[in-house]
């Protein structure tokens, strides 16, 4: 298999997870600026998508770090060995799924994700306005939804709409965790969050 593949297949297997480029260099024998190039041949041709931190406001937060995502959950599922699928793997190609439809509604706006160095994360980040941001948060059980980073995340950025994107979400709702507002909706009901 030559190197290309097997950087893609390795892309394939980390998919909705960090990247981190030394590490992933060392892991196949191969030179960060080749890293680099497969990772740019892969985003221009929509193989794969790197997701960066948001950033801003916080001295905790990452800021370099990016995840990425690949462009079909077929082929992360088959990478991975995931036959048949087990419940848990639900989460992460929902993930996935979502990320495509964020993309899909708003195509001009750069999808981010938050975390701070103590692993508190928000999914995705969707900055429209400089001091206002929406918190899109992926669940594929809505039950098993800890708002606990969004509350974090809240503290750094108030202003802004906060979102359970999960399959159970039809029609939308809204519910309250400690002091925030969340709307549980679907993935296409992100099509109306539009400012």
């Amino acid at each position: 298999m030559n190197r290309f593949n097997a950087f893609f297949e390795y892309i394939l297997r980390q998919s909705g997870g960090q990247l981190e480029v030394t590490r992933t260099a060392a892991a196949l024998g191969i030179t960060r600026p080749t890293v680099e190039s497969h990772l740019r041949a892969l985003e221009i041709t929509n193989a794969a998508t790197l997701i960066r931190p948001f950033h801003g406001s916080g001295q905790n937060e990452l800021v370099k770090m990016p995840k990425v995502y690949a462009f079909d959950t077929g082929f992360v599922s088959f990478a991975r060995g995931w036959d048949p699928l087990r419940l848990e793997d639900f989460g992460v190609l929902w993930e996935h799924l979502v990320l495509e439809q964020l993309q899909a509604c708003f195509p001009d706006l750069p999808v981010r994700y938050w975390r701070d160095k103590a692993g508190r994360e928000v999914d995705y980040v969707l900055a429209h306005r400089r001091n206002e941001v929406d918190a899109v948060e992926c669940k594929w059980d809505a039950t098993a939804f800890d708002s606990s980073g969004l509350q974090v995340f809240r503290s750094y950025y108030p202003k802004g709409r906060n979102y359970l994107v999960t399959p159970s979400g039809e029609p939308p709702y809204l519910k309250r965790y400690g002091k925030l507002d969340v709307t549980i909706c679907m993935p296409a009901d992100l099509l109306h969050a539009k400012p």
